[in-house]
């Protein structure tokens, strides 16, 4: 059950940066995260207001499970400073080797207050795909873009530490207020960083363009998925959540692609098939261990 939730979570995923990416086209990136997280507040808000649970937003400790949004932010920012400097093939590798590095040593030693769980051997596999599909990835990556590299792989690292973080609030409040406090906590930190880049910029050739109401709809994305990691990341060792999360993006990212005509990449293609098949080793191996004990 959390397998299959973990890979429609990168299936989400997937689909709410395509939205993202038609509404970043039109505004720059800074104004698009502003957006997204208004969106995303707004639709949390009306969702929580379905629920009954009364207990109060605010007041729990440690302090710090309060900043996942904040930190989900240097995430954005990391793929923003990457892009122009290596390839998008690139910043997905190095965002998933950041992610599986990280991942690995939140499973092994429990941080933030997660379950530990050691390294085992059935996933073994699942981690030697996963890096020869990231080498794979990286073939055409120019070792001397020291910057756009470095950012990567903190993109990839923020990504877990925040849903790390706002799995520990969501203990407290539930996992769908944990996502509405999610945007609430990320939204000024965004709309700081709109004022300090030169505020609201409009790039679309015809502002009528701008009435295109699904390119407003990545917001709501984000709080499905931050909704998904809230219920999946106490249920789910991080490094496999990192694995399917990724694969069901990438290949839900090859069908828009496909759909929308537009030009793939057979890198990253070739590159997913070999995590796919480490995975699916890894479900094999899991199998045959829990029948035999």
């Amino acid at each position: 059950m959390y397998q299959f939730l973990s890979v429609f979570n990168g299936v989400i995923c997937a689909i709410m940066i395509t939205i993202n990416g038609t509404l970043t086209e039109h505004y720059n990136v800074y104004t698009a995260a502003v957006i997204i997280h208004i969106v995303g507040t707004l639709f949390a808000a009306l969702l929580c207001l379905f629920q009954k649970e009364k207990k109060p937003l605010l007041g729990y400790a440690p302090w710090w499970i309060y900043l996942g949004g904040a930190i989900g932010i240097f995430t954005t920012l990391s793929n923003n400073l990457a892009y122009g400097r290596i390839s998008m093939t690139s910043i997905s590798a190095l965002g998933l080797l950041g992610q599986i590095l990280t991942s690995l040593v939140v499973d092994h030693f429990g941080i933030f207050g997660m379950k530990k769980r050691p390294f085992q051997k059935t996933s073994l596999p699942g981690l030697l795909f996963a890096a020869a599909g990231i080498l794979l990835m990286l073939r055409q990556t120019d070792p001397t873009a020291t910057l756009g590299i470095l950012v990567a792989l903190c993109g990839g690292i923020s990504c877990v530490l925040s849903r790390s973080v706002n799995a520990r609030l969501s203990e407290q409040v539930g996992a769908l207020r944990g996502s509405l406090i999610n945007h609430m906590v990320g939204l000024p930190c965004t709309v700081v960083v709109l004022l300090l880049t030169g505020g609201i910029q409009v790039t679309a050739a015809s502002t009528g363009s701008l009435l295109f109401l699904p390119m407003y709809l990545g917001g709501t994305m984000g709080v499905l998925s931050v909704l998904l990691y809230n219920v999946l990341v106490p249920n789910t060792s991080a490094f496999a959540l990192t694995i399917l999360s990724f694969t069901g993006q990438l290949f839900t990212g090859i069908a828009i692609d496909f759909f929308l005509g537009t030009p793939g990449d057979d890198i990253t293609f070739w590159g997913g098939i070999v995590i796919a098949v480490g995975i699916l080793l890894n479900m094999i191996l899991e199998h045959w261990e829990q029948k035999r004990s």
